[in-house]
């Protein structure tokens, strides 16, 4: 029996929310203050009985929707049910014991394996009618005219009046694929134990978890592990003894006690008036195995298999490792019930882990991932222990999602500023291979099967830190990658518009190298709904007889004489053999048309899994156009390289002897006509070259310029 959806209304930033379950594990990711605390706590507050809802739970758009009914309420109109809601959706199969679920069970259809739990924190058509009435006595009280702060403050002293929980089991009809809310079995009223379905067990992100000296947290965890497995039959064989162990000292500090507290005992006789052979106090020994660990241990480690040292002398993130490890321990034997002999576990179990990086560097991060899914595999196996777990883990280390399972990753991002969505990762490979393969020109072609298999180990293996970002930037190679931080932060010193505005320096900006396959990203973009800005070059070409060694030009298998692409210098050029470019602009036919266009049009926004142009879209593609240079010469480059020799040949010459990566300069004045050679005739090495502009630089790098194209961008991506 497994959990598969939960779908939740009006929580929080959970206005219309629904995320799936996998089997074993899911993993929760998303930037900060995108709803996964909120969903913890939902499922908390409902099935836990942790903690009341409170008004300020209420989505922020519900509020006003509440707000709306009670202004514009009408006696003659029917109101449905508003409020907090939260749906869990449960398959069994013939293989589960049913016991439990058999009094939700509402259609005998075999076929039909599905439970929807409905939860409710909502009012009813008389608790509406209740509050205009009631709120409008308020006003008129209070000498108060109606607006919604006056509203939310009155809500928010007697929400409690008109909102109630309310739990249930909703008919699903299986062929039709549909939910019916009006018929439904009231699981409070039939006194069904919710908890015999569903356990639902959390480790906090917040561990006390301290390095001070007088605190000994894992003592503490040490104790709550003893009284989860003390009533257990299968621990009494190494139980025993440790008991044996207190009985004997107990009786071994009684005949201490004498001594100690004789003087005591003795005075206590005089005052009491107690006579020879009547009942005498005495002090004994009563150690108490449940509390014996609590307070009375420490945890010590090992260093080099010689010294002890306490357990505060680790790092925090040694400790927390420790201390989850102990937890989730603590939670499976309450999963499994170990200390109560007469209750079974439930036929569900979730385990939520929040955030289990904190303190913990990255290689840490990595073994814990690596290492949890076959911990909790083991421990909660259904044929050993009898019973089955699904872990859930929100994170925000972009360490553990590169070592994750693509198919376990649920990302969550905001829609809007009141609302948050779930995606499932494993979706992504529909999008990309329900789409028809359309060939693209130049030698850069790929398969959509294959972009997608790329950027699945792409995003796991390097950057996934992608899915915590703000915003995005995707460049060709390593010398962007070295320039870029440079270049940002020589548009934060010269472009300042007001004091509020944000740096580029301090914006969560992810930047990745990509070459010139952006393209098989943007499915990836769309998705994850991100402003991004696709830096790459124009690659100029024209196409060229293709000739064997003889000189004769080779033929295609129709007749027709064949034809290859020759990256050339712009002006040579009429098309761009950039897979990218093509792909996005495959509109545009002639390199003239590409190199003309103004910035609206290389802007983009996604309609229906589309790409159009939209000066108000989230996505731009920029690359080189034609510019003038300090000597007034315009030029059109192909490549960065090129293109940053035209604006700064000036900079580079005068610095030339520092400049040890350049070869062949004694060309370089004549190649200031000629700045498409400058790659090919003067560069060894690009890495090399984009580290010594910077050794040259000065220290608002104002004595060379950003080529224009990607100062273009990133004054947009600024804003």
């Amino acid at each position: 029996m497994k959990l598969k959806k939960i779908k939740i209304n009006n929580f929080r930033l959970l206005k219309e929310f629904n995320i799936d379950l996998e089997d074993n594990l899911s993993l929760v990711i998303g930037k900060n203050n995108c709803g996964k605390t909120s969903l913890i706590t939902c499922i908390q507050k409902f099935i836990s009985n942790k903690n009341e809802f409170v008004y300020d739970d209420f989505n922020l758009e519900f509020k006003n929707e509440l707000y709306s009914i009670n202004t514009n309420f009408k006696q003659e109109e029917k109101y449905e049910n508003v409020g907090i809601k939260m749906k869990l959706f449960i398959e069994y199969s013939r293989d589960d014991n049913l016991s439990n679920i058999s009094s939700l069970i509402m259609d005998l259809n075999p076929d039909n394996n599905k439970i929807i739990l409905n939860f409710e924190y909502s009012t009813s058509f008389e608790s509406i009618k209740k509050m205009h009435n009631q709120y409008n006595d308020y006003l008129k009280l209070n000498e108060l005219q109606n607006s919604n702060e006056i509203f939310n403050k009155y809500m928010n002293d007697n929400y409690r009046k008109y909102f109630v929980i309310s739990k249930k089991s909703i008919a699903y009809d299986y062929d039709k694929n549909l939910i019916n809310e009006e018929e439904y079995i009231d699981i409070v009223n039939r006194k069904i134990n919710i908890e015999k379905i569903i356990n639902f067990q959390f480790i906090s992100a917040r561990r006390d978890i301290t390095n001070e000296a007088s605190d000994s947290t894992l003592s503490i965890l040490a104790s709550k592990y003893y009284n989860k497995i003390k009533d257990n039959e299968e621990s009494e064989e190494f139980l025993e003894p440790f008991k044996n162990v207190l009985t004997e000292t107990d009786q071994s500090l009684t005949k201490i006690y004498e001594n100690i507290f004789k003087e005591v005992t003795d005075n206590i006789k005089i005052f009491g008036g107690v006579k020879e052979g009547e009942t005498v106090l005495n002090v004994l020994s009563k150690l108490d195995e449940k509390e014996i660990l609590k307070g009375n241990t420490i945890v010590k480690y090992s260093y080099n298999g010689e010294y002890s040292l306490p357990e505060n002398f680790n790092g925090l993130g040694y400790l927390n490792l420790i201390s989850i490890l102990f937890e989730i321990e603590i939670k499976l034997k309450e999963f499994n019930k170990a200390n109560k002999k007469e209750e079974k576990p439930s036929d569900i179990n979730i385990l939520f882990i929040e955030e289990p990086e904190a303190h913990t560097h990255p290689q840490m991060q990595y073994i814990f991932i690596k290492n949890i899914k076959n911990i909790l595999n083991k421990s909660s196996n259904a044929k050993t222990n009898g019973f089955n777990l699904q872990t859930i883990i929100t994170t925000h280390s972009s360490h553990i999602v590169s070592e994750s399972e693509f198919n376990d990753i649920k990302y969550l991002m905001k829609k809007s500023k009141c609302e948050v969505i779930s995606k499932n990762l494993k979706d992504l490979e529909k999008e990309y291979l329900k789409e028809e393969e359309t060939p693209q020109r130049g030698k850069n072609e790929i398969t959509n099967n294959q972009s997608y298999n790329f950027l699945k180990q792409y995003l796991t293996l390097n950057r996934a830190e992608l899915f915590f970002a703000d915003k995005a930037i995707f460049i060709e190679g390593d010398t962007e990658r070295i320039l870029m931080p440079a270049m940002m932060k020589k548009i934060d010193l010269e472009y300042k518009n007001s004091e509020n505005e944000t740096a580029l320096c301090s914006q969560n900006i992810s930047l990745i190298e990509v070459g010139n396959y952006s393209k098989v990203f943007e499915k990836f973009l769309n998705f994850i709904g991100i402003k991004s800005l696709i830096i790459t070059d124009l690659d100029s070409a024209h196409r060229i007889p293709d000739t064997d060694e003889n000189g004769i030009q080779k033929k295609n298998k129709d007749g027709t004489l064949k034809e290859k692409t020759k990256k050339c210098k712009v002006s040579d050029g009429t098309f761009s053999s950039n897979a990218s470019l093509n792909y996005f602009f495959n509109d545009i036919k002639s390199i003239d048309d590409l190199i003309n266009l103004d910035l609206n049009r290389k802007t983009f926004h996604n309609e229906n899994n589309k790409w159009e142009a939209d000066e108000k879209g989230n996505l731009l593609i920029v690359f080189q156009t034609k510019e003038i240079n300090d000597l007034n010469k315009e030029y059109n480059a192909s490549s960065f390289e090129d293109s940053f020799f035209h604006i700064n040949s000036k900079f580079i010459i005068e610095n030339v002897d520092k400049f040890n990566s350049l070869k062949n300069k004694n060309k370089l004045a004549s190649l200031i006509e000629t700045p498409y050679d400058f790659g090919k005739e003067c560069i060894d090495k690009k890495t090399s070259f984009a580290i010594e502009i910077l050794l040259n630089s000065d220290e608002r790098y104002s004595n060379w310029k950003i080529p224009s194209y990607i100062e273009e961008g990133l004054k947009w991506l600024k804003n």
